[in-house]
């Protein structure tokens, strides 16, 4: 007798899991007042760009607002103020949201009346094969999307089309011909609105993984030219209420509205605003000061300093927010693949040693303090369906144990001491943070050799680069992971980070695998509970910290700001900010 699996999906069940999670509400954002209206143009500041400009590349938690604005989903979810209600799943492109079969191997999504793609020859039905085509473009042989490995090995047939993929020519035309001639087994479109997804195996999130932009249809147009290349970005087809109207790489990007766009197939986006203008190359102080004197409106990757925002919370000032958002703000990767030290960094006794080092409270107190961080000590954050309070390394409450660092240095062939090389984003209060965690590591023994790196530069060309790992241009590393979806998200943390099946993934920077967590991950993923998902979860979590591969250090409240302008301020959870399809401008 078969069973259909439960998703996790409903809001009561969502929110049961989640406060067994430890999800607290966000600080309850004022709106901003005044009626709804339309018009002007929002002024958002940036201090970099956009990770990519391709909805099947975008991993990068700010970008999302601008593909909220320009890409639409199949599944999304409301913006609201109301940390509850933002996470539950909805419909976008699609009618509802889909049920399982009754062997959970099976989805059938059917596309709704009235969308479309602003295709440069005029509007044109957005159809099932265009659904086909986005997944088909995630593993293209150029540039392979960063979330791709979600759906290559889940999707029935979708792994034989990306080996296949991988032999063809990083060019226009063989691409092309690829994706338009193979198919993949699993992805069947018996009629125009119709899309069949066909599972490898059961997995009750994959709803949720269709709300991911790297899921999001594409147009024919998209196989004109190279991923993400500057004609791809400059002949961008919108099939939400903005297109790009203007792009100058690291400058500024211009939105406006996308007349193919029908107002009655979306129930998400209201567009109040005429165009959305980001400038880049911005300071945080400057940022928040041309915010405060009205000059602009809001921030795309900065966020208030925690002087600002020790002002700011004397002052009441309303406009600032903050919400959670299940990450792990602060942990570091240690290098296994670095031959520095003569490869010291694979001796399980040395990564302990840098878990009893850390000095989590020093960072959190950097971060801003307790309102505004915690201490983490596992992969999940709070929120995250299968986060628990626990401490596999415990030392003085967070504060480090300098003197049990130093015997495991010991142990390990390290009686005097060790010298790492940690790189940083340049931007915002990571300096400190990576001077509060070069302070801490010292009391240890260990010196921290410390290279700043452009922000924009950080996570899409030197951490993702294999080689800067093998030739030992760092050894431990302050990265941050927001999960990729909401709601049953732990697979978004887990599998991008903690998996490697023999292909390289993005932000698994040193091929770190498990298998004792591996198992007990599917069978978090066939669970038919979000109470047995949440216990296997936490079950994985010790699994990956047992050989210590990271040093968990803290979670932060996403901080926001906006002008006095800014009407219908509503958090939209993918991008973390207030959502630009929803604001309006007041006078």
């Amino acid at each position: 007798m078969t069973r259909k699996l439960l998703l996790p999906a409903t809001a009561l069940t969502i929110a049961t899991a989640l406060a067994m999670a430890g999800c607290s509400p966000s600080s309850e954002a004022d709106t901003g007042g005044g009626e709804a209206k339309t018009g002007g143009t929002l002024k958002v500041l940036a201090n970099g760009d956009v990770d990519h400009l391709d909805p099947q590349l975008v991993a990068y938690v700010p970008t999302y607002n601008v593909m909220r604005s320009v890409s639409r989903s199949l599944l999304s979810y409301t913006a609201s103020n109301d940390a509850a209600e933002r996470i539950v799943l909805q419909p976008d492109l699609a009618e509802a949201v889909p049920e399982p079969s009754d062997d959970g191997l099976s989805y059938t999504i059917t596309l709704r009346d009235g969308i479309t793609w602003g295709a440069p020859d005029g509007e044109r039905a957005i159809v099932a094969a265009d659904v086909e085509r986005g997944l088909k473009r995630l593993c293209n042989p150029l540039i392979s999307g960063a979330l791709a490995g979600y759906f290559t090995g889940l999707i029935e047939g979708m792994d034989e089309f990306c080996t296949g993929f991988a032999e063809v020519a990083p060019e226009v035309d063989p691409m092309r011909e690829y994706i338009e001639t193979a198919d993949i087994a699993g992805i069947e479109t018996p009629d125009e609105k119709t899309v069949v997804f066909t599972l490898t195996k059961p997995a009750s999130d994959f709803p949720f993984m269709l709300s991911l932009d790297a899921a999001d249809p594409a147009p024919i147009e998209a196989l004109d030219n190279l991923p993400d290349s500057p004609e791809f970005r400059r002949a961008f087809v919108s099939s939400g209420p903005y297109k790009v109207a203007e792009y100058t790489p690291d400058a500024k990007l211009v939105l406006e509205r996308n007349e193919a766009w029908n107002a009655d197939s979306d129930p998400l986006r209201k567009a109040y605003v005429d165009s959305i203008e980001m400038t880049m190359g911005v300071e945080g102080d400057a940022a928040m000061q041309q915010l405060q004197a009205g000059s602009a409106d809001m921030l795309f990757d900065l966020a208030p300093s925690p002087a600002n925002i020790q002002q700011l919370k004397a002052a009441n000032d309303e406009k600032f927010t903050t919400m959670a958002n299940g990450g792990v703000d602060q942990f570091m990767w240690i290098n296994t693949a670095s031959p520095n030290n003569g490869g010291a960094l694979q001796d399980l006794k040395l990564r302990q040693a840098l878990q009893y080092a850390v000095d989590k409270t020093a960072v959190v107190q950097t971060m801003g303090g307790e309102d505004l961080a915690g201490v983490t000590n596992g992969i999940f954050g709070p929120g995250i369906l299968g986060h628990e309070e626990y401490d596999p390394y415990p030392a003085n409450d967070g504060k480090g144990d300098p003197e049990k660092a130093k015997e495991l240095l010991a142990e390990a062939g390290f009686p005097d001491g060790i010298t790492l090389k940690l790189p940083y984003r340049n931007v915002g209060t990571q300096p400190d943070i990576a001077q509060t965690v070069q302070a801490s590591l010292e009391r240890a023994g260990i010196t921290v050799e410390l290279s700043p790196v452009p922000p924009t530069d950080y996570y899409a060309n030197f951490m993702s680069n294999p080689e800067n790992a093998s030739s030992g241009a760092w050894d431990i590393a302050l990265v941050g992971w927001s999960p990729d979806w909401q709601g049953g998200a732990a697979r978004s943390v887990f599998q991008p980070q903690f998996v490697f099946d023999g292909t390289h993934q993005t932000y698994n920077y040193v091929d770190f695998n498990s298998e004792e967590a591996n198992v007990l991950a599917e069978q978090a993923l066939a669970a038919t509970t979000a109470e047995e998902q949440g216990s296997l979860w936490h079950q994985v979590d010790e699994a990956v910290m047992a050989d210590s591969p990271i040093v968990s250090i803290a979670y932060r409240l996403k901080a926001n700001y906006r002008s006095a302008r800014v009407g219908g301020f509503v958090e939209y959870a993918q991008s973390q900010n207030g959502d630009w399809t929803n604001l309006w401008l007041n006078d």
